[in-house]
């Protein structure tokens, strides 16, 4: 393998996602529809990092681990899920953590940040 590391979507903060020794690093993945429900923000995050997985040359099938953060849980937890699991291919579940946290933006319900392995 090589040890070059290939950074996607990368501005001077940070990288959509870093592809390095086999593994694809995704940053966290927000919305940018920022007045849609929780369910709604989930299916465009899953969006966004099905585009990264894709240009670093892996899939959602190739997930290891995620960590998953919702702004109010016992309110939104059940949406994501339902998102989660219907995005996710059958026998592919990643190692995962989800908890509630305060975001960035107060508009911003969901955030999702993985680890991929590439194909």
């Amino acid at each position: 393998m090589s040890n070059d590391i290939q950074r996607i979507g990368a501005n001077a903060r940070l990288a959509g996602c870093v592809v390095h020794n086999g593994l694809v690093y995704v940053s966290g993945q927000v919305p940018t529809t920022l007045d849609a429900d929780a369910k709604q923000q989930t299916l465009e995050v899953l969006a966004k990092i099905d585009a990264l997985l894709e240009q670093a040359g892996s899939d959602k099938g190739q997930i290891l681990t995620a960590q998953i953060w919702i702004k109010n849980i016992a309110e939104d937890f059940a949406a994501f899920n339902e998102c989660w699991e219907a995005w996710l291919p059958e026998g592919a579940a990643p190692a995962r953590a989800a908890l509630q946290a305060d975001l960035a933006r107060p508009q911003v319900l969901v955030e999702v940040m993985l680890t991929a392995a590439v194909k």
